[in-house]
């Protein structure tokens, strides 16, 4: 992760997520998965996104050029199928990612659960110049808002990754599940702030741009 974030050393557990946005305003329906790391940021606990796979261009877009999440064109799905909730993703022909949960088995702590979606969220934003030296070098935060959980839940899950080269979310090996959450709810992704330019504010090292965390 780039600096000045640090790892959450009490924390230091990645999630890897399945999303499905079945309804979002202006791009519709796609779905996204990636990984996350916890971090801290001058004290603050927060979550860094190292990496994430959409099916749907529009937002890939928008979320490069705006708050700068590394986002790609692939194949994740997330799914119910009988008393399981299943994500996949797909690079190319290839499956490099199978999460599986048991559907709905205990409600999780609604108060924890808001607040995990409370906390600050950072991404580092890159954009070249015309001559391909860094434009823009940047640590960009941000928060979900008009949060609306509709419904939480945990139970037994199981996540599987496979090596490949454009997508290395096997990077980030599985050890050990330490758990498995669904979410329900209505949210609006909030417009980001910058937190740190690196152009501006040299860190003791340069931010690393190779882009890449059982959360479900």
């Amino acid at each position: 992760m780039p600096e000045p974030l640090e790892l959450d050393q009490h924390e230091a557990l990645v999630k890897y997520e399945f999303i499905r946005m079945p309804d979002s305003n202006g791009f519709g329906d796609y779905t996204e998965s990636g990984q996350v790391i916890p971090v801290s940021f001058h004290g603050r606990k927060g979550s860094y996104t190292h990496c994430m796979f959409l099916n749907d261009e529009g937002p890939i877009a928008a979320g490069r050029e705006l708050w700068g999440f590394p986002k790609k064109l692939a194949q994740p799905t997330l799914r119910t199928e009988i008393d399981t909730l299943i994500g996949t993703l797909d690079y190319g022909p290839l499956r490099v990612a199978t999460g599986t949960m048991g559907y709905k088995h205990r409600e999780a702590d609604l108060v924890q659960v808001g607040a995990s979606l409370a906390a600050p969220n950072f991404l580092l934003k890159i954009i070249p110049h015309v001559d391909g030296t860094p434009r823009i070098c940047e640590l960009v935060e941000y928060h979900l808002e008009d949060v609306m959980i509709k419904g939480a839940w945990t139970g037994p899950a199981a996540l599987h990754l496979s090596p490949h080269a454009l997508a290395p979310v096997a990077d980030l090996p599985v050890l050990e599940i330490a758990s498995g959450i669904h979410i329900l709810a209505d949210l609006t992704l909030g417009l980001g702030r910058v937190a740190h330019d690196y152009l501006r504010q040299p860190s003791r090292q340069a931010p690393r741009t190779n882009q890449m965390a059982l959360a479900t």
